[in-house]
């Protein structure tokens, strides 16, 4: 899938998952108490280098570190790119 950025080297391109409306107990979260989830949907990856394979794919969910990465605006839509050394985790 190609939308328009093509991550370099073992970087990806990540959209997060969107935020629980409720609580497990039912109450509904404002915007402003919602905290940015860590988990993000893989949307673009690079090719790896020739010291490093890419691990991950075009597809997978994933938890990140709290501060990693940069975030960007791409036609309307917030994206993350960051090192794949910075994903903590894929979720199955």
């Amino acid at each position: 899938m190609s939308f328009g950025i093509k991550p370099l080297g073992v970087r990806v391109v990540l959209k997060r998952v969107e935020a629980q409306e409720k609580t497990q107990g039912g109450l509904i979260l404002s915007s402003t108490a919602k905290e940015q989830p860590q988990v993000a949907e893989i949307v673009a990856a690079g090719p790896g280098t020739k010291d490093e394979a890419m691990e991950l794919k075009v597809g997978d969910r994933v938890i990140f570190s709290k501060y990693a990465g940069t975030e960007i605006k791409y036609e309307g839509e917030e994206y993350i790119i960051m090192k794949q050394e910075d994903i903590l985790a894929i979720v199955e």
